[in-house]
């Protein structure tokens, strides 16, 4: 078993670190040996647990008035606007022909898709008239 881990082999165990030691952490920082983590998820109970320090609680929340939130929000899309990278009037109008060429396209495309399903729908079913 233990050549096979060396040889790289995965015969279903967990694989060791070389920091490891019969899965126990070998820390020279701390004096107790420590399980090795292997990651997880955070659950409900230690996520509310230990809420952080700069995160704000409910009850902070429930605190600031209607018009604070509104202004608050405003503040912010303000902010935000102010980090987009707009584009030169040159670029504008480069983009916008590149939509307004492409949409052409497709609309030609679907009206002669549909042009072309229509005739075919009235020459398989025959044409009243």
């Amino acid at each position: 078993m233990a050549e096979s881990k060396r040889r790289g082999e995965d015969d279903g165990d967990e694989r060791l670190d070389d920091a490891t030691v019969d899965g126990v952490a070998d820390d020279d920082a701390t004096d107790a040996d420590e399980p090795v983590s292997r990651g997880g998820t955070a659950t409900r109970k230690r996520a509310h647990a230990e809420p952080t320090e700069g995160r704000k609680t409910r009850k902070d929340t429930e605190r600031i008035g209607l018009f604070a939130r509104i202004a608050r929000f405003f503040r912010e899309v303000v902010a935000e606007l102010r980090k987009v990278i707009w584009p030169t009037r040159k670029e504008l109008l480069t983009y916008t022909a590149v939509v307004v060429t492409f949409v052409a396209v497709m609309l030609a495309i679907v009206a002669g898709l549909d042009y072309g399903f229509a005739k075919a729908v009235l020459w398989v079913f025959g044409n009243p008239s």
